[in-house]
């Protein structure tokens, strides 16, 4: 793949960390640590009533990855991630990467069966996930060399690591599919990918460092690793990560006392807030974005009605992408679309011969960018 599109570098916003050089964004870890040097008591996350800041972040970081380098991880070896939302994702996305490893993200909601063929098709010696998980016990059974390093435990001081030796086009998340057609196919991501659709996302959404992303929905999802995640984080952003997700009244709650400003999230939940009772107003939120499948109108028409003063726009994308691939511009959206291409990113429609087809006329979308996938895991074809 090619470096970022020049317009899409020219168009980045003027409030963009001073710091982070075009060459720094190479790597996803060097990029966030040279965020986190030049705000280090900047709050990166808000959880319930708690904080963590950049310079929390920047040594959970740098101790990780010194503590997975001690264990024997090399690079290119790939780590699992099997944690639910909270603050520990970040420093163990981070603290892999920073160890010039590879990530790879588990759903949570997966039985212990199939995680371990994940496991066993990607490779993995090593998962990262709270030692309380329910579904430990079955895994090291089904899967006994796996060694486990409980998340919360997680160093919290920086240790010196060298320099990462990989990046750019080298593979930095293996993200598996749902696999409704077979087993799960692990889509290969670099960090270029990540980072381009990073970068587009940002021009796109003119993200500004004072915002605040909310994320509701799993951090293992790939809309929510790249928009709810790396958007914020290497943008020298904020993360509101909902704690409450069990009762609407503590969800709402936390978006109001945290003040987030931009919502990510599925039609379901956007059907939800379109319901909740007169008095309740998100003054803070800017713009609501729906996406991870279809937003009907009956949904949006519904949320406008009630929140007119937040724009609520449909996106769409697939992890093979990064993932995200179109979104509706923020100021003039087409309801009952999924919007536009964003920068560097090219989409057309083609037949089953692979002839591109004209304007309304039914066919496959293909993407071009740097945002899509290196290829699937153990399958060059």
């Amino acid at each position: 793949m090619n470096d970022l599109s020049e317009s899409a570098l020219r168009a980045l916003p003027k409030e963009k960390p001073s710091d982070v050089t075009i060459a720094a964004m190479n790597h996803l870890a060097s990029a966030f640590l040279a965020v986190a040097r030049s705000r280090p008591d900047k709050t990166a996350l808000y959880w319930g009533d708690s904080r963590y800041t950049y310079g929390h972040y920047r040594d959970q970081i740098l101790g990780t990855a010194s503590l997975l380098k001690g264990k024997g991880i090399r690079p290119g070896d790939r780590v699992a991630i099997w944690l639910k939302n909270c603050p520990e994702f970040v420093g163990a996305l981070f603290g892999v990467l920073a160890a010039d490893a590879v990530v790879v993200p588990i759903n949570n909601f997966l039985k212990p069966a199939e995680v371990a063929y994940m496991l066993q098709d990607a490779g993995i010696e090593w998962v990262i996930a709270e030692s309380s998980h329910a579904g430990l016990l079955e895994l090291k059974a089904l899967h006994p060399s796996i060694q486990i390093l409980d998340a919360e435990t997680l160093p919290t001081e920086a240790a010196e690591i060298s320099d990462p030796v990989r990046g750019g086009d080298d593979l930095a998340v293996l993200i598996y599919t749902s696999g409704t057609t077979g087993h799960p196919k692990g889509a290969m991501l670099s960090h270029r990918n990540l980072l381009a659709n990073v970068v587009s996302c940002r021009v796109f959404l003119e993200l500004a460092e004072e915002d605040r992303l909310v994320v509701l929905l799993p951090m293992f999802h790939s809309f929510m690793l790249t928009v709810g995640v790396l958007l914020p984080l290497l943008s020298g952003a904020s993360v509101v990560a909902v704690k409450g997700l069990h009762s609407p009244k503590h969800m709402i709650a936390e978006i109001l006392q945290n003040q987030g400003t931009l919502l990510p999230a599925m039609a379901a939940l956007f059907r939800a807030l379109s319901q909740i009772p007169a008095g309740i107003e998100f003054t803070s939120l800017r713009l609501c974005v729906s996406g991870a499948g279809p937003l009907p109108l009956e949904i949006l028409n519904g949320f406008n009605a009630r929140h007119p003063r937040v724009p609520l726009i449909e996106g769409y994308g697939l992890s093979e992408a990064s993932p995200v691939v179109t979104v509706n511009p923020p100021r003039n959206p087409k309801p009952g679309t999924i919007g536009v291409p964003i920068p560097g990113v090219e989409v057309s429609v083609h037949d089953d011969a692979g002839n591109e087809l004209g304007d309304g006329v039914d066919g496959e979308i293909c993407v071009r960018g740097s945002n899509v996938m290196l290829g699937y895991w153990n399958a060059p074809d």
